[in-house]
């Protein structure tokens, strides 16, 4: 299956107030996501196996090396107004204290790591849009889970936004290893991942 847009939301014609009302009211099939991308509603069925599973074994690692008051969250939406975005990435780490208060979402740059894991139907967004508003969020630490990369699969971190354009730190091939730096310092295996 493939993300499909649910309605037409030009960001022109509605006021980040709309979108985010419009995103809130949407009713979908349980399980799927709903996010603002590019000022559009658009709707993402479950993912793949694969994808959650390496979701699941992301999501251990990280928890092993956090300080006990931030969590990794794997549905919580995270806001880019300036860019008509409210994404909802595979997993965001960040403080407790910013996810616990009332609302749907959080502001993208509260999160001090964001991961996407893409899935065949919607790479581009994953590879392009979502990190551009990453950067310009704010986000110190964006890994991008590329499944489905040209060349085979890949994982990139992306930090040190510079005018909202982030630098490649590290860049390797599925089954090698690569390393979150502080406050993370954690090295992911990444032989661990399906499809490995």
């Amino acid at each position: 299956m493939s993300a499909l847009p649910v309605e037409p939301v030009p960001s022109d014609d509605y006021s980040w107030d709309d979108l985010v009302r419009i995103w809130e009211e949407t009713d979908v099939p349980e399980g799927c996501k709903v996010e603002i991308i590019k000022g559009q509603l658009v709707v993402t069925p479950p993912p793949a196996n694969f994808h959650n599973s390496i979701a699941s074994r992301l999501q251990r690692m990280l928890l092993t090396v956090i300080p006990e008051d931030w969590g990794v969250f794997q549905t919580l939406g995270v806001a880019v107004p300036s860019r008509s975005g409210l994404f909802i990435p595979d997993l965001a780490v960040a403080p407790e204290s910013v996810v616990d208060v009332p609302g749907n979402f959080i502001m993208a740059g509260e999160t001090e790591l964001i991961a996407e894991i893409t899935s065949k139907s919607n790479a581009e967004q994953d590879r392009v849009v979502k990190p551009a508003g990453y950067a310009q969020a704010g986000v110190p630490l964006y890994l991008l889970i590329d499944r489905w990369a040209p060349g085979g699969p890949t994982i990139t971190l992306f930090g040190e936004s510079n005018d909202g354009v982030y630098r490649t730190l590290q860049a390797t091939k599925f089954g090698e290893k690569i390393h979150l730096p502080a406050p993370f310092d954690l090295t992911i295996d990444t032989s661990v991942f399906p499809g490995a």
